[in-house]
């Protein structure tokens, strides 16, 4: 009887077919050796941070960009700036105060935050403290039931407006006043009445300020800041010298041109820091302490029935030169003695509101096509697209284009697919990744094919606006010349400024945009006046 079984005939095999049929776990492992390899690819992590970085309540802070400063208080009814302390506290009666208008006219202007002179040198106190008579309690508004912190905390909170304080460290009226261990002590018991009693509290604003030959008096800085960030972890501290933000060094609302929120706290002292030091930063700083531009929108910080407020024009430029230069602006408003913002400084700061949205709701660059000298993830196979310079055109610092690691060459070009006239662009690095960016340049292609410098800059951080004389281009590109580690942009915004055009500006030292401007004053909105802007450098 014949068979087909392979074990009667397995002399008739090879070796290895026979060692197979003997053992078939042979032929699994053959199997496999011969499957084709599957690796799966992963995702490039994010660039490393660089330190120092800013922490949460800081990066609120700067995300909130413009700030209402209100001072407010005796001063407003004795037509003064610095009140003696001993004014009759039957003067503060303001018959018409709305905290809900000032909070309105933030929110409807862009403003994000208020704080409020609690308490300025004069030692009145905007609420019933209980640790003196000088205060709302003792005056006619409200039959001295009022509570001016309490009412604007509660406007803010129910609009979304960040809420601050300032308690003047000086005081004029308090008798304990240049009592070191008492005064400190006092200072610390209306701290702690302000930050326990009116809910969330983004920004505690305190200074070195004092009139000559008052008496000497040592403020127990350490003690206070850290009772601050005890009760309100989610504040910022605004003084000379931080700790989480610093004075930009001048009441004129201007930063520097090259502005560092990297500081060295041990540089700086509360009253006795170099404005210079103050407006620049520091490269090399260990600690972030961004800068606060403080102006007023009068001549003086309270209201005065004289004095008329700033133009619309004149807030643009310091928007420019204090937000356009990674810093925020307090812009002071002050209540009128009714208790209400004044109708013209409300008409101001809409028009400003107005002219800020006319720019910068319309990035020209939105439709352009973007590419970069190297994209972070690119060609590994795995499709990332986290760091792809199409995400400089999404609003915000969250996403950010990175290069590949270990590059000398960081671009970014831009081309528009036609040509387009512009003057204005802004940059934002993703702060919360480090200010990187030392020194970079924008480029612009002319008429006959080539490429040209129109500004050249150093320091970004959370936003940098740029100005220069309108150009004629269908391409630009950002080249980054200089950066503490790998360059990463958040955005980049193209626009166009008929209100504050410059022309003949010299960009540090430099006007060589003229040859790349290939533009009559037909071909824009309308015909734009040339003024020069102030530019400060350290």
């Amino acid at each position: 009887m014949k068979t087909n079984n392979l074990h009667h005939h397995h002399h008739l095999l090879n070796p290895i077919t026979r060692s197979i049929i003997k053992n078939p776990f042979l032929l699994t492992i053959i199997i496999l050796q011969f499957q084709p390899t599957i690796t799966k690819s992963f995702p490039n992590p994010p660039p490393i941070p660089i330190l120092p970085l800013p922490t949460s309540p800081q990066l609120s802070w700067q995300l909130s960009e413009m700030a209402l400063f209100l001072h407010f208080g005796p001063n407003t009814f004795t037509d003064s700036e610095w009140g003696s302390g001993h004014d009759d506290p039957s003067i503060f009666n303001p018959t018409s105060l709305n905290a809900t208008q000032w909070v309105t006219v933030a929110k409807e202007t862009g403003f994000s935050r208020v704080i409020l002179t609690a308490k300025h040198h004069d030692g009145f106190c905007l609420w019933p403290s209980d640790y003196t008579d000088y205060s709302v309690k003792s005056s006619p508004w409200r039959n001295g039931d009022g509570d001016v912190v309490a009412e604007l905390a509660k406007a803010a909170d129910k609009s979304g407006i960040q809420l601050g304080l300032y308690l003047s460290p000086w005081d004029r009226h308090e008798v304990s006043y240049g009592k070191t261990l008492e005064y400190n002590e006092y200072y610390m018991a209306q701290m702690t009445e302000l930050l326990t009693r009116y809910g969330n509290v983004k920004e505690v604003w305190l200074d070195g300020a004092k009139g000559e030959g008052e008496k000497d008096m040592e403020y127990f800085f350490d003690n206070w800041f850290s009772l601050i960030h005890q009760l309100q972890p989610g504040a910022v501290i605004f003084s000379d010298a931080g700790p989480d933000v610093r004075w930009v060094g001048d009441e004129g609302g201007y930063s520097s041109t090259t502005c560092w929120s990297l500081f060295n706290r041990t540089n700086a002292t509360i009253g006795g820091t170099d404005p210079s030091y103050s407006q620049g930063g520091d490269p090399l700083g260990h600690d972030w302490v961004p800068p606060e531009c403080d102006v007023s929108i009068r001549p003086g910080w309270f209201w005065h029935p004289s004095e008329a407020p700033k133009s619309a024009k004149n807030l643009l430029e310091l928007y420019y030169n204090s937000v356009g230069r990674n810093c925020l602006l307090l812009l002071n408003v002050p209540p009128n003695s009714s208790g209400l913002i004044s109708e013209e400084d409300v008409k101001v700061l809409k028009e400003f509101s107005n002219l800020k949205k006319s720019i910068f709701e319309h990035n020209l660059a939105k439709t352009a096509v973007v590419s970069a000298s190297s994209t972070r993830g690119a060609g590994v196979g795995y499709n990332d697209t986290r760091f792809t310079s199409r995400s400089i055109l999404e609003e915000g610092i969250f996403t950010y284009w990175a290069p590949h690691k270990n590059q000398s060459k960081w671009i970014i070009y831009v081309d528009f697919n036609k040509s387009v006239c512009f003057n204005v662009v802004q940059i934002q690095e993703p702060i919360q990744m480090g200010q990187r960016i030392v020194k970079f340049h924008l480029d612009v292609v002319n008429q006959d094919g080539e490429w040209g410098e129109i500004f050249s800059g150093t320091t970004v951080g959370y936003r940098r606006i740029l100005r220069f004389p309108f150009v004629k281009t269908q391409s630009l590109r950002l080249v980054i010349d200089r950066s503490r580690a790998d360059p990463l942009v958040a955005y980049l915004g193209v626009h166009i400024d008929t209100i504050s055009v410059i022309e003949n500006m010299k960009v540090n030292g430099s006007s060589n945009s003229s040859s790349f401007s290939n533009l009559n004053s037909s071909q824009v909105l309308h015909q734009v006046t040339y003024n020069h802007t102030r530019i400060s450098s350290i």
